[in-house]
C-alpha cells in the first residue's frame, strides 16, 4: 500500500461486471438474435417467440448486473464518470423494460396470432438503446481500466 491507496477486489469487479454485461449484450442482441432469423427451419413467428422469451430472461440478467454495479458504486470510491454512466444505464434499461418490451411483446403476440401490427419504430429504438448502452459500458470499462492501471502503477 502506497500513500493510503490500494487496489481491491471490488476495483477489479467494477471493471469485470461492465465487461461481462457488454459481452453478453453483444452476444444476445447483436449476434444471437439476428442469427435466429437466418435459420431457414425457424418460421418468423417461432423466431419472434424465441426472441420474446430470450429478451424476457435477458432483461432480468441486465437488471441483476446493474444492481451489482450500483452496489459497487457504494462500496468503491467510484469517480463521477462511472456513476453518471450507471445512472444513464438505469434510465435506458427502464425505458426498455417498462415501455419498449411490453410494446414489442404485444407485436409478437399479434404476429403469432396471424395478425399484422401497424408499422412501428419501437424495435429500432430498442436496438439504438442497446447500442448506446454498449457505448456507455465501453466508456465505463475504459475509465475503470485507466483507474486500475493508475493505482497499480502507484502501488509499484
Amino acid at each position: 500500500m502506497a500513500g493510503g491507496l490500494q487496489l481491491s477486489f471490488l476495483d477489479i469487479a467494477f471493471l469485470l461486471a461492465p465487461a461481462l454485461w457488454a459481452g453478453l449484450l453483444v452476444g444476445v442482441s447483436f449476434i444471437a438474435t439476428p442469427a435466429k432469423f437466418q435459420a431457414r427451419s425457424l418460421s418468423r413467428p417461432a423466431a419472434l417467440d424465441v426472441g420474446r422469451a430470450t429478451f424476457a430472461v435477458w432483461n432480468n440478467v441486465e437488471w441483476f448486473i446493474l444492481a451489482g454495479l450500483v452496489s459497487m458504486i457504494f462500496l468503491t470510491h467510484a469517480d463521477m464518470f462511472p456513476v453518471a454512466g450507471i445512472g444513464a444505464l438505469i434510465v435506458l434499461l427502464m425505458i426498455q423494460s417498462l415501455m419498449l418490451l411490453p410494446l414489442l411483446n404485444d407485436r409478437v403476440v399479434t404476429i403469432i396470432a396471424g395478425g399484422r401490427p401497424p408499422p412501428s419504430s419501437d424495435h429500432l429504438i430498442y436496438i439504438a438503446i442497446d447500442a448506446i448502452k454498449l457505448l456507455i459500458l465501453g466508456a465505463i470499462i475504459w475509465k475503470q481500466s485507466e483507474r486500475i492501471v493508475s493505482l497499480f502503477t502507484l502501488l509499484r
